[in-house]
């Protein structure tokens, strides 16, 4: 299952939950969500995973990625293919 790294007040962080929204994406059964606001054990997992103190961040098997655009096309992208 694909783990989102965010905090509420994040817009890039809302921005990702919206369009997975878009997607029909459910919160516990496609993803889930990590609480990574500042000082939080998900924010220690954000870096120790990623290397830098940023969210959204995604992880996804191997894949960890940065960007909530990039995260957005990362999972239409592999959306696409599971439907192919």
């Amino acid at each position: 299952m694909m783990k989102l790294y965010h905090y509420y007040g994040c817009p890039y962080c809302a921005y990702v939950r919206e369009e997975f929204s878009e997607m029909g994406l459910l919160e516990g059964k496609d993803y889930e969500l990590v609480e990574a606001s500042r000082g939080t054990p998900g924010r220690d997992e954000v870096v120790r995973l990623g290397g830098l103190s940023q969210v959204p961040f995604l992880v996804d098997g191997n894949i960890r990625m940065y960007e909530s655009r990039d995260i957005v096309d990362y999972v239409r992208s592999r959306k696409k293919t599971e439907l192919v």
